[in-house]
């Protein structure tokens, strides 16, 4: 798990790559019992995607 605030947590996923990043709520973290280094899996739901790449 990463930075937890005070309603939301920033989580990090490595996928062997690049790094995915979520934000979810404290209470998800909490009902998952999620802790860093454990196996997870991220399910990717968005209508906008923004991609940029370093020149």
């Amino acid at each position: 798990m990463g930075r937890r605030g005070h309603s939301t947590a920033h989580v990090r996923f490595d996928i062997g790559g690049p790094i995915v990043a979520a934000s979810i709520t404290n209470l998800a973290v909490d009902e998952r019992d999620l802790q860093v280094g454990q196996e997870a899996y991220a399910i990717v739901k968005a209508s906008d995607v923004k991609i940029a790449i370093d020149d």
